[in-house]
């Protein structure tokens, strides 16, 4: 017997070294066979490995690995399922992964730049702090290194992947070539299938990674770059229900962050905006500024953040003034205006979140109970957002999922892990790369933004008591 593909397997090592016997479930069959070190190819999705008298039970692959070298087996003989390199440049972050069909993590690494854009002189208005050109060579000198690290760390040679999986839109475009260039490069090299990534698209399905989530379910995706929400309905199948109309979310905490100088601040000194605001705000009273949240009587799921931002600029410069102090000091006030404008930004994504949820299950597009709702994305491991919208999840009986925080952040693993559902799906697997463009700029699945406005939904007035 050469091969068992698709099988569970359960594998046993005699006593005796340089032998290994595979018992094969095959519907009522049980298949057995001893096979030599050498020349025998199969499919392992589980091992029970026994030693001896030592019992290793459902081991990690790393522990299985170990043991096998033990017994001069070499793990690529073994471990022939679907394998995914995902590789991520989209921002400011240079990262990789290797994941498997189960979900397994094999080998991970990952690059910041954000020490780099935080201590530069010039910082770019228009991009959040994110310096282009610097971001562009930073992911250069580093992509390489980073696949390395993930694949040496996974123990597996590019040739055992089953396909390389790339962010390709949407992001910084002198990024996303960076990331686009090498990968093709790996692709051409090993002749592997490439499959381009959506960016949003990975954040969305991030969970189905750590959690046992079924379609459909509603994703709130906020950002740096980001904010939308969309039901998902499959892998690649998105309904979007509304976006930002202007900035992220993630990119007016930066800004508020920067006019705040907080970078000043010897507690956030070394902080992206959006964790220095987070933290300052814990010092703050929000009920100190009053800031309306933006797009009240708008009955749609849209978001807008560059208005609130603008009044908040204003605000500080009337405080400059009245404490006498300049531009670039850090304000006696600076962390009520944090508290405030962390809480106004909560509320106005939970209500917008809260007429998604309502539009949702008038349509039975969701179920009327037992509903998910998926917060990914940088701004979700803001925890006082995630509490805001936890009292939405309770008022409308639904259950609020987010990924780890180092999950919400851009990393590799969400890439490879797209990557995977996309094989498993057979959906947008290039043979051929001829063409494959990046894509700064790109929607996320149909837009019904405007079907979600005209159904005018009214939300019921919630206590934020965080």
């Amino acid at each position: 017997m050469t091969s068992l593909p698709g099988r569970q397997v359960q594998a046993f090592l005699a006593p005796g070294k340089g032998q290994l016997t595979v018992f094969a479930s095959e519907g009522r069959r049980i298949i057995g066979t001893v096979v030599q070190e050498k020349g025998i190819i199969y499919t392992v999705n589980m091992l029970i490995l026994t030693k001896t008298a030592e019992v290793f039970s459902k081991p990690s692959k790393r522990k299985l690995y170990e043991v096998l070298r033990h017994f001069n087996f070499h793990p690529r003989i073994l471990f022939l399922h679907k394998l995914v390199l995902g590789i991520e440049t989209s921002c400011d972050d240079t990262a990789a992964a290797v994941v498997d069909e189960t979900g397994n993590v094999l080998g991970e690494a990952i690059h910041s730049q954000t020490e780099v854009h935080l201590n530069c002189f010039f910082i770019s208005f228009r991009t959040g702090g994110i310096i282009l050109p610097v971001a562009q060579q930073l992911h250069r000198e580093n992509i390489q290194r980073i696949v390395q690290e993930a694949l040496s760390a996974s123990n597996i040679s590019p040739s055992d992947l089953s396909a390389i999986a790339t962010t390709v839109k949407p992001g910084l475009a002198l990024s996303l070539g960076v990331g686009l260039s090498f990968s093709l490069k790996l692709v051409d090299q090993f002749r592997k299938p490439f499959i381009p990534i959506h960016h949003m698209e990975a954040h969305a399905l991030t969970i189905r990674l750590t959690n046992k989530v079924e379609f459909p379910f509603l994703v709130l995706l906020i950002s740096g770059g980001h904010c939308l929400l969309a039901l998902v309905r499959g892998v690649s199948d998105f309904l979007l229900l509304g976006k930002s109309l202007d900035i992220a979310p993630g990119d007016m905490l930066d800004k508020v962050a920067r006019r705040l100088s907080l970078i000043k601040h010897p507690e956030c000194s070394a902080m992206s905006g959006g964790k220095a605001i987070e933290h300052l705000a814990k010092q703050g009273n929000k009920l100190h500024f009053d800031f309306k949240p933006p797009m009240q009587r708008a009955k749609n799921c849209d978001f807008s953040f560059s208005g609130l931002q603008h009044i908040v600029d204003k605000t500080i410069m009337q405080k400059e003034k009245e404490e006498g102090i300049e531009k670039g000091q850090i304000l006696s006030s600076a962390a009520d205006i944090a508290a405030a404008v962390q809480h106004t930004i909560a509320c106005h994504i939970a209500k917008r979140t809260h007429r998604a949820i309502l539009f949702c299950k008038q349509r039975d597009l969701l179920c009327q109970s037992n509903a998910v709702l998926v917060v990914s994305g940088g701004v979700a491991s803001n925890l006082y957002i995630r509490k805001a919208l936890e009292i939405v999840t309770d008022a409308t009986q639904c259950t609020l999922l987010c990924p780890p925080p180092r999950l919400c952040t851009d990393n590799g693993i969400m890439i490879a892990w797209n990557g995977v559902e996309r094989l498993r799906a057979g959906l947008g697997i290039l043979h051929n790369t001829e063409g494959i463009r990046y894509e700064p700029k790109c929607p996320l699945g149909v837009d019904i933004s405007k079907e979600v406005g005209e159904a005018a939904i009214k939300v019921p007035r919630l206590k934020m008591k965080i």
